[in-house]
C-alpha cells in the first residue's frame, strides 16, 4: 500500500477564524473556569502518563490483565464515540433501541471527550463550515505555508478544545436537548468519565487481590488508555484533513489515512465520510477495515438498530473521483 500523501489545496484559503461568519445564535455560553482547568486535567494527565509508557515498562511489568482490560475499555468507549457520538446521534446514521440509544451515550461519555450534547454540536457545526471561516477545528485556519500549517495543525489537535466559547448547542443540537435521557447522561459526565478512569484499577485490583494490580491497571487501562484514545480520535481533526488520499469529491479537505483505521474504528476513512455525512460505513472501497460498521451491522442483525443507512453504489459512483484527479 502506498504511502499517505500530504493533500495541496489549489489555491490559499481564507483563514477560519473559529467564530467568524457564524450567526449570532451559533455560539454559546463561555466555558467556566472550572470547565477549563478539568479539561486541562483530562487532556494533560493522559498525555504525561502516555509519555511515560517506556519509563514505565523498564520499572514494571506489563500483565495480560493490563493489556485485555486496556483493549477492552478502549474499544467500549472508542465505539460509544465513534458508534454512538457520531455516526448515531450526529449524523443518524441508523434508528437505534431505547436501551441502545442510552447505552451508547454513556460509552461514549466514558471516552472523557466531553457530554454527548455538546460533542455532536461542535461536530455538527464541524460540517457546516468545514475546512472553512467557523470550523471549530480545521487544520487549515492560519494557512497553506509550512510554520501555518504546523500551528492549524495543533490547534485542529488539541488547541480547539481550549476555545474559551462553545458551540451553541442549542442551535446545532436541539433534538438531543429534548431527550430527558440524553441530557441526564450529559449532566453526570463526570460520574461516567471517573468510571472510565478508576474501574480499570478496581478490578485489576479485586482479580490480582493485590494494590500492585490495582496500580497499573489504573495506570495501562486508565490513563494511558484514555491518552491513546485522545489522540487517535483528535487525529481524525488534524491529520485526516492534510495527509493521505481523496478517492470521493467532497467540499473540504478530508482524507482517507489507512494507519489509523483499526486504532479509530474505521473513522479515518474521512474522504468518503465528507463525502457521504449520513453514511453508516465509512470504509467503502476493498481492504478498507472498519470494525464501527460491523457493529452497526451486529447491532441490526440483533434488532436493536433499523433503518440503517448503508452504501448506496449509486451514490457512490457519483461522488467518484477519477484516478488522475486523487489527490497525492
Amino acid at each position: 500500500m502506498s504511502a499517505p500523501a500530504l493533500t495541496r489545496p489549489t489555491a490559499p484559503p481564507r483563514p477560519a477564524e473559529p467564530h467568524a461568519g457564524l450567526p449570532a445564535n451559533a455560539i454559546g455560553r463561555r466555558k467556566s473556569t472550572l470547565e477549563i482547568v478539568t479539561l486541562y486535567t483530562f487532556v494533560v494527565v493522559p498525555f504525561v502518563a502516555l509519555a511515560a509508557v517506556v519509563p514505565a515498562v523498564w520499572g514494571w511489568g506489563l500483565s495480560w490483565l493490563d493489556v485485555g482490560l486496556a483493549v477492552g475499555f478502549y474499544f467500549f468507549s472508542l465505539l460509544g464515540v465513534t458508534v454512538g457520538y457520531h455516526r448515531y446521534f450526529t449524523h443518524g446514521s441508523f434508528k437505534a433501541a431505547r436501551p441502545l440509544r442510552l447505552g451508547l451515550a454513556v460509552a461514549g461519555s466514558m471516552a472523557v471527550q466531553g457530554p454527548v450534547v455538546q460533542w455532536v454540536a461542535d461536530h455538527r457545526r464541524h460540517h457546516a463550515f468545514s475546512d472553512r471561516e467557523g470550523d471549530p477545528h480545521s487544520p487549515w485556519r492560519y494557512g497553506t505555508d509550512a510554520r501555518a500549517l504546523v500551528k492549524g495543525m495543533f490547534h485542529a489537535h488539541l488547541g480547539w478544545l481550549f476555545e474559551r466559547r462553545k458551540t451553541s448547542q442549542e442551535r446545532y443540537a436541539p433534538d438531543l436537548l429534548k431527550d430527558a435521557g440524553l441530557v441526564g447522561i450529559g449532566r453526570t459526565f463526570v460520574v461516567w468519565a471517573a468510571l472510565s478512569v478508576f474501574l480499570p484499577a478496581v478490578i485489576g485490583g479485586l482479580v490480582t487481590q493485590s494494590w500492585a494490580g490495582a496500580w497499573t491497571a489504573f495506570f495501562w487501562a486508565g490513563l494511558v488508555r484514555i491518552g491513546l484514545l485522545h489522540h487517535v480520535t483528535w487525529s481524525i481533526n488534524s491529520v485526516c484533513h492534510v495527509v493521505g488520499n481523496r478517492p470521493f469529491a467532497s467540499r473540504d479537505r478530508a482524507t482517507n489515512f489507512w494507519p489509523l483505521a483499526i486504532l479509530s474504528a474505521g473513522e479515518s476513512w474521512h474522504n468518503l465520510h465528507h463525502a457521504d455525512p449520513t453514511c453508516a460505513r465509512h470504509g467503502v472501497l476493498r481492504g478498507q477495515v472498519d470494525i464501527s460498521a460491523r457493529v452497526i451491522w451486529a447491532f441490526e442483525k440483533l434488532g436493536w438498530a433499523r433503518n440503517v443507512k448503508w452504501p448506496d453504489p449509486v451514490r457512490l459512483a457519483a461522488k467518484r473521483r477519477e484516478p488522475a484527479t486523487v489527490a497525492g
